[in-house]
C-alpha cells in the first residue's frame, strides 16, 4: 500500500509518479463531488499513516519507495476546486513544487516520527497548493 501500487519502485522520480497517478485515478475514476473525493482523502490520508508507519520499518525512515503520502496530499490538492483539467494541471505541477521546496513549515514535519511526520509534509503540501489555487481563482487571475 505504501508504494501506492508498486509506482514507489520507479526508480525515477516515484513521488511524482505517485502523484500522477493520483490525479489519472481522480480525474478518471470519481465524478465531481466534494463528499467523495473529500471522503476518500480522508481515508487515503489514514492508510497513508498507517501503511507509512509499517514501511518505514522496511525501507528506512521517509524512503522514497513510500509515496503514498504524495497520494495523499496530491488529493488534499484537488479538495474544493472544481473538476477543470487544467486546473487539476496546474495542481499537480504547484503540489511537486511545494513538495519538492517545502516551504515553512513544511520541513517540520519530516522531522515527526513514523507515518505521521511522512504524511504531514505532503498534506501540508497539498494545504498550500490549494490555498494558492483558491487565491488564483478567486482573486480573478485564474478564469475557469
Amino acid at each position: 500500500m505504501a508504494t501506492f501500487f508498486g509506482v514507489g519502485y520507479i526508480p525515477l522520480a516515484p513521488g511524482s509518479w505517485g502523484s500522477l497517478l493520483t490525479f489519472i485515478l481522480v480525474w478518471f475514476l470519481l465524478p465531481d463531488n466534494f463528499y467523495l473525493l473529500g471522503g476518500f482523502t480522508l481515508i487515503v490520508f489514514l492508510v497513508s499513516i498507517w501503511s507509512s508507519a509499517g514501511a518505514e520499518k522496511l525501507f528506512g525512515k521517509d524512503n522514497r519507495k513510500i509515496v503514498i503520502d504524495e497520494c495523499s496530499g496530491m488529493l488534499v490538492s484537488f479538495l474544493f476546486l472544481p473538476k477543470k483539467f487544467f486546473l487539476y494541471i496546474l495542481a499537480y505541477v504547484i503540489f511537486r513544487v511545494m513538495d519538492i521546496v517545502k516551504p515553512f513549515p513544511i520541513r517540520r514535519f519530516e522531522k515527526m516520527k513514523g507515518g505521521l511526520g511522512i504524511t504531514l509534509d505532503d498534506t501540508a503540501a497539498g494545504i498550500y497548493t490549494n490555498l494558492v489555487l483558491q487565491i488564483l481563482i478567486y482573486s480573478g487571475i485564474l478564469r475557469l
